[in-house]
């Protein structure tokens, strides 16, 4: 359902405002750069500093703006079930194909809490969902045993999972369900990722290099891995300049330099040093997307 190559989009800003007009431009980049889908309002779109009003109309323009020519999962998370519940909706009337929807944050829930707030939102809505586990942000770990669980509700697809733990991938498979969608959020990690069985990536180096990330998965889904992990040669001082600071001020950063849009971030995230700068500059370089 959900394969490939999908861009955690950025969130553009100017002088302190949602920038409409750059991100609908950065749409249209990802599209003919061959993306293959997209995530808006997700972490990397800075989604914990968005008002609602904000968060609802980029969910909407990123889906007038891509025009069904790409699946959209729209980042719906929050570490209030009651939020979530509301942005899941909003998300489906809109028109969105799935919902990306986060761990809670700060409240630590366990097991027990995690099932119950995902089964809640997922009998609220009819569109596919994503769980979202990524453990070093929201310090809690969804185990296979409650992913299982909740496959079995109807419109629990699959999950984005940061974690870095590549054996899991396999564990993950056997534990919950071979056509469960294993969509990794760790851009270091996505071909070792794919050769143990994962589908795609949410990914955030695809918002400034699309097509290579477009390129590297269509080879991963070909098995063809050896010519994949040439692209990922090339791509990986990227994807570890990306992470230098906390994200997104790095990718944004990068964004800036090939005039995608502002490097332009909210707080607390603060825009990046000179040193990730020049580190980030020999990164795209590096991968041929500057002079």
């Amino acid at each position: 359902m959900f394969k490939g190559s999908f861009t955690a989009l950025i969130t553009p800003f100017k002088n302190g405002k949602f920038d409409e007009t750059s991100f609908r431009s950065l749409i249209d980049f990802q599209i003919n750069s061959g993306t293959h889908g997209l995530v808006p309002t997700g972490t990397t779109g800075e989604s914990p500093t968005l008002s609602h009003d904000e968060h609802i109309r980029i969910v909407e323009v990123c889906i007038e703006q891509a025009n069904n020519k790409v699946p959209i999962i729209a980042g719906t998370g929050s570490n209030s079930t009651d939020e979530a519940i509301y942005l899941t909706k909003h998300a489906e009337k809109a028109g969105a194909d799935a919902a990306l929807v986060v761990t809670p944050y700060y409240n630590k829930p366990s097991q027990e809490g995690l099932l119950q707030h995902f089964t809640k939102i997922a009998n609220s809505v009819n569109i596919p969902i994503v769980i979202y586990n990524i453990p070093g942000r929201s310090v809690i770990d969804m185990t296979n045993e409650t992913m299982a669980k909740l496959y079995k509700l109807k419109n629990i697809v699959g999950v984005k999972d940061a974690t870095g733990d590549i054996p899991r991938v396999y564990f993950t498979k056997n534990d919950v369900g071979k056509d469960y969608i294993l969509l990794t959020g760790d851009d270091s990690t996505t071909l070792a990722f794919m050769t143990y069985g994962g589908h795609g990536a949410i990914s955030v180096t695809s918002n400034i290099a699309p097509q290579l990330c477009s390129e590297f998965q269509n080879l991963c889904m070909d098995k063809k891995f050896y010519e994949a992990s040439i692209i990922n040669d090339q791509l990986m001082p990227l994807h570890r300049a990306l992470f230098l600071e906390s994200s997104p001020g790095p990718v944004k950063y990068a964004a800036s330099v090939l005039g995608l849009c502002s490097e332009e971030v909210r707080l607390p995230v603060t825009t990046i040093s000179k040193e990730t700068k020049e580190s980030i500059d020999s990164a795209l370089r590096h991968a041929s997307l500057i002079d």
